[in-house]
């Protein structure tokens, strides 16, 4: 377990580095998630210490939700405050992202 927990940290620590000195506009977390796709599509499976892992944080992915709770209540006379400027946004990204992927799909799906 230590294994894996290491190797998910390198990603990690080398996805900051390269967003502090290469790709300072994109976050270090999503290049060490994009290094870590790249191993392992090289690798062509899953090691067992990643895999073991991975399950352990998926069995208590739950607990993750509690700060946002707690930030929900602690801020809910703002988003009441807002609750109109919310939602509508909410409304525009869903249907931004629903014609985003929808054009993406269309795009890739054509077979010259």
């Amino acid at each position: 377990m230590i294994k894996g927990l290491v190797q998910l940290f390198i990603f990690q620590a080398l996805g900051e580095l390269l967003s502090k000195f290469q790709f300072p506009f994109m976050p270090g977390p999503v290049l060490g998630l994009v290094l870590l796709l790249a191993y392992l599509t090289l690798r062509g499976h899953l090691p067992a210490s990643i895999d073991l892992v991975g399950s352990g944080i998926l069995q208590h992915l739950g607990l993750l939700f509690i700060p946002a709770s707690v930030g929900v209540v602690l801020y809910l006379p703002i988003l009441q405050t807002h609750a109109w400027a919310i939602a509508a946004t909410l409304v525009v990204s869903v249907l931004a992202t629903i014609a985003v992927t929808a054009g993406l799909l269309k795009l890739l799906s054509t077979k010259p």
